[in-house]
């Protein structure tokens, strides 16, 4: 029992078992040490750590003064949001209690997916885990379904379930007549009466035929409740926006026009957020601006535009297209930093040493002209070839031509100091992810017909490292003030000490070490990612690295960022396609102007807000890229590719691909040989007869089945 090879399982199992026969007595580390006959400091500290454990779990409750006692498990009710699981099951998190209770198909009641609910719960001691049973639905969250209608004599369904739904809808005869049968539609919610089997719902319009491209992406706007198109008020207010700078307004802010500045940005963007300017100052150092669109000067509190910006909060990037948080007078016009043209921006100005030492900062209006607007590619291939040479491509030909001297020295000198600050950053404990990026290349039709990677290459750092220096500095203006301000804060707590300790787990099984001691932890990942990059592992340790992960929010109550090891960070950088950014703008002028009594909103409320719509927003581009990735499969039928498990479940094995990082199932029923048990704690299926093991980041060749558009969904075969 006092080394550390035996397993927290099996400590934590012989100490629930003491308290199970005890379950009135209250006690402490040292008696449980005496039951165990543990003597040693390394066992007595597994006991606290597996004591802490335990807590967390409900199982037992700390009572006062390290004294533990059996927890109570008699039946309680809570109010909660009801929550359905990829795997079919329902979910509930109570925050207070910070247990997840687990419901039963039969025990869902007439809830569905994030409706607010009141439920009974237990704990069962056999499985040790919570369960419970809906007993009624408090409020229903307002969504839109999307499904297929199959039409009845007298009657219709719209077919909706999918992994957040668990039934279909009951359509009247009245409402489906309107629609064609096999049509995919919107519906919403209606009624649910006590012994229906179904919900009623009302068609709310059709999107066209399923499978079909423009009828599936606008399925998956529905799905996440996101729009598609602008109010006709939000369009004629952007329009009648003014875009000519008055010389009254130049006055009114910090010229830099005549300064060397440009813009890096991909390729195909067409709203330009950031500018860069520099110029070398008399004493040898760097005046570096970071120069933002001023989009708070033209989207002002109580317009239609300023409403539409606040619902949206951010853009939307789908494979084929973007879904702006404005509209394009706006996002593509009057706001983005065009090359040769004269622009209002909010700008954060840099004095910085030939080390990478910032010596003075200022932030405030300014007018700026981007002499350059250049793409990461080109940048990169200034810096790589070491000459101030750029080509161009232009329709099918490429053209060549010699950028200015100044605007050369200035992209060297900021890839210099890019890489110096860089460095720092993660020499004070910054993660360093290197993840590749899935894009696809489309056809004239927006067609998948090829796949390539994104990389992070120096011309991707040099505005990188600018940018968070830019957020970071910003953030500390107002957080370090004496005087306490309501402020828009981006933090990232801590990662979940359970997942660290199940990557702990897998990657000592592949030979790593992994330092669980909470001050080594960004030390011990980053460590792991660099041993583990270029092997055949790599991905899967990235990506549970990675779910281990906190999610990033923003909240007036700051923490710092874990994930950059910054003690105070915000949004800036980004106006045109994040409303939190907006917000930062307007009270950095409004605290800059001493006018600090009048908050516009509630800016808690905004933050919460702006992170629930930032979280849509990524599951929707996660569902066009799954889309597009079976799309481009449906041409692959049959073939055989070399892929690694990349999730397992007690459903099967999910393999994502080599060649083209595409993901798809092989199901339990489809593996030949053997019945396959799921082990939970070993990521892995496991034969009963043959023992043979399929375990997560275990190499697989398979060969494609099938491709099903509609569900979004692979299927493979082992091959």
């Amino acid at each position: 029992m006092s080394k550390r090879k035996n397993t927290q399982f099996n400590v934590d199992k012989k100490i629930r078992d003491i308290f199970l026969s005890r379950p009135t007595q209250k006690l402490n580390y040292i008696q449980i040490a005496s039951v165990l006959n543990v003597t040693d400091t390394k066992g007595r500290n597994e006991i606290i750590r597996s004591l802490c454990r335990l807590s967390k779990k409900r199982v037992i409750k700390n009572e006062s003064k390290g004294l533990y006692q059996l927890f109570n498990r008699a039946k309680k009710t809570a109010v909660a949001k009801f929550v359905l699981l990829p795997n079919g099951k329902g979910s509930v998190y109570l925050d207070k209690e910070e247990i997840y209770i687990k419901i039963k198909k039969k025990n869902f009641g007439l809830a569905l997916h994030n409706d607010t609910i009141e439920i009974r719960y237990e704990h069962n001691r056999r499985k040790e885990e919570w369960e419970g049973f809906i007993i009624r639905v408090l409020e229903r969250n307002k969504r839109e379904y999307v499904g297929v209608l199959v039409k009845h004599k007298g009657f219709a369904f719209v077919l909706t379930k999918n992994i957040r739904m668990h039934t279909d809808f009951f359509i009247p005869k009245n409402n489906a007549k309107k629609y064609k049968e096999g049509e995919k539609v919107v519906v919403v919610f209606d009624n649910w009466q006590q012994g229906e089997h179904s919900p009623t719902g009302n068609i709310l319009k059709s999107l066209g035929k399923p499978g079909e491209q423009e009828t599936e992406i606008h399925a998956i706007l529905h799905e996440y409740g996101l729009p598609y198109s602008f109010p006709p008020d939000v369009e004629k207010e952007a329009e009648e926006i003014e875009s000519s700078i008055t010389k009254k307004e130049i006055k009114k802010r910090r010229d830099f026009r005549d300064k060397p500045t440009f813009t890096i940005d991909p390729a195909t963007a067409k709203d330009f957020d950031d500018a860069l300017s520099f110029d070398i100052l008399s004493n040898g150092y760097y005046e570096i601006g970071v120069h933002i669109a001023d989009v708070s000067h033209y989207v002002r509190p109580g317009t239609s535009l300023e409403e539409e910006a606040y619902n949206r909060a951010t853009s939307v990037y789908l494979v084929d297209r973007v879904i702006p948080m404005l509209p394009e007078k706006l996002s593509n016009g009057v706001c983005s930093l065009k090359p040769k043209e004269e622009k209002l921006a909010m700008s954060v100005v840099f004095e910085i040493t030939p080390s990478g030492k910032i010596h003075s900062k200022w932030f405030g209006k300014t007018v700026i002209i981007s002499k350059e607007r250049f793409s990461y590619e080109e940048v990169q291939d200034l810096l790589e070839s070491n000459s101030p040479i750029v080509s161009k491509k232009t329709s099918l030909k490429k053209a060549a031509y010699r950028i200015k001297s100044e605007i050369f020295q200035a992209l060297n000198i900021l890839d210099s100091l890019a890489q110096k600050i860089r460095e720092k950053r993660f020499k004070s404990g910054a993660l360093s992810f290197h993840r590749q990026e899935v894009n696809f290349t489309l056809d004239n039709d927006n067609h998948p017909v090829g796949v390539h990677f994104k990389e992070s290459k120096r011309a991707h750092h040099l505005v990188e490292e600018f940018m968070l220096l830019a957020n970071r500095n910003v953030a500390e203006i107002i957080g370090k003030r004496k005087e306490k301000l309501p402020f828009v804060y981006r933090i990232h707590d801590d990662p979940d000490p359970d997942k660290l300790n199940l990557l702990r787990e897998f990657v000592q099984r592949l030979g790593y070490t992994f330092d669980l001691e909470k001050e080594n932890i960004a030390k011990s990942i980053n460590s792991l990612l660099k041993k583990s990059s270029g092997k055949k592992e790599q991905h899967i340790i990235d990506t549970l690295a990675l779910r281990a992960m906190s999610k990033a929010i923003y909240t007036t109550q700051n923490i710092g960022h874990y994930g950059l090891s910054f003690s105070h960070y915000t949004h800036f950088t980004s106006p045109i396609r994040r409303y939190s950014d907006v917000l930062v703008h307007r009270l950095l002028i409004q605290y800059q102007n001493e006018k600090k009594q009048h908050i516009a909103q509630d800016l808690q409320a905004a933050c919460e807000h702006a992170s629930n719509r930032e979280q849509l927003a990524t599951k929707a581009e996660r569902d066009s890229l799954k889309y597009m990735q079976v799309v481009y499969m449906q041409n692959q039928i049959g073939k055989t590719y070399d892929g690694v498990i990349s999730g397992v479940t007690e459903r099967g094995i999910f393999v994502e691909l080599n060649e083209n990082k595409c993901e798809g199932m092989i199901r339990v029923a489809d593996i030949q040989g053997d019945y396959f048990v799921y082990v939970e704690k070993e990521f892995a299926l496991v034969g009963q007869r043959t023992k043979k093991v399929f375990e997560l980041g275990d190499p697989i060749t398979i060969k494609v089945k099938k491709a099903d558009v509609i569900k979004r969904h692979l299927d493979f075969v082992q091959a």
